[in-house]
């Protein structure tokens, strides 16, 4: 049977059943097997239950609850694409204002910026579109302040109020990496930066 073939004792069916829950694989995670050999493994273990595809080979280990299956987030799956080709993933647009609760709107599709390759990933019946983004988006050293650029620059200066205002603020309070917020803070977009600086002595 296709399925005994083994590396050092180990057969790929036993290595992927060890796996975390939780975890995403790829069909090509593994390279010492003959693709179509790694296919079937996958093919079978999914008939099984054991493992979800969720795209074109990609699949997960889903975790089980009392309610039933629960598949990784969105956001997950995008790092785990961004880690296997060593690049750098930030949500923009609706996916970063949904991300800070500055939206209560829920994308069907998902937008990123990447230091890595253009692409579109379709996840069950959402979309998520991998966009070229310049380094300067890249160039924050704290995750918040990369996604506020990008949730400002999707809300535009006009469409601040008083709610978005008071999201922001709680969230700038929150930061625990104050040294590199201030930073930070100082390298945004001149009109970003004018509200959000005063907050840090708010």
């Amino acid at each position: 049977m296709a399925n005994e073939y083994s590396i050092d004792g180990t057969t790929l069916r036993q290595r992927i059943e060890a796996m975390p829950e939780d975890c995403i694989l790829f069909r090509s995670d593994f390279p010492e097997y003959h693709t179509e050999f790694v296919g079937s493994v996958l093919s079978e273990l999914t008939a099984e239950g054991k493992l979800v595809k969720i795209s074109h080979g990609i699949y997960s280990k889903p975790r089980k609850s009392k309610f039933g299956v629960v598949l990784p987030s969105v956001d997950k799956v995008v790092r785990a694409i961004a880690a296997r080709d060593n690049a750098e993933v930030l949500p923009s647009g609706m996916t970063a204002l949904n991300a800070l609760g500055l939206s209560t709107q829920v994308p069907m599709n998902y937008t990123y910026l990447t230091t890595g390759s253009e692409r579109t990933v379709n996840l069950s019946n959402r979309k998520v579109v991998l966009k070229r983004g310049v380094p300067q988006n890249f160039c924050y050293g704290t995750r918040f302040i990369s996604l506020l650029v990008q949730a400002l620059k999707s809300l535009k200066k006009e469409n601040v109020g008083e709610e978005e205002l008071n999201i922001i603020q709680q969230l700038v309070s929150k930061e625990s990496d104050k040294e590199n917020l201030v930073k930070d803070i100082d390298m945004m977009p001149a009109w970003m930066k004018r509200i959000v600086k005063p907050m840090l002595t708010a």
